[in-house]
């Protein structure tokens, strides 16, 4: 892991950083629905079907009217170009 995974996870541990991204970023009417006032961060750990650890980067969730809505936040810092990166 990298100094620049690092800071990029401490920022978005932060709930208003979360809040922020969303409401900056996502111009669909469905983020004006969200109660950030519930967001709530969730352990990125858990095992899979094959038996194998694995932790995400940060998972938060928000009530969107009676449901729960799972925001992923993968952070990926690359060293060297890759052209086949979308």
């Amino acid at each position: 892991m990298t100094h620049h995974d690092n800071s990029y996870k401490l920022l978005f541990s932060h709930p208003r950083m979360v809040r922020d991204l969303l409401t900056g970023f996502v111009k669909e009417a469905w983020v004006e629905q969200l109660d950030f006032t519930s967001l709530e961060k969730v352990s990125g750990s858990y095992v899979t079907d094959e038996l194998r650890d694995r932790e995400d980067d940060i998972i938060w969730r928000i009530r969107w009217g009676k449901d729960w809505l799972y925001v992923y936040l993968l952070l990926e810092f690359q060293s060297s170009v890759d052209r086949f990166m979308a």
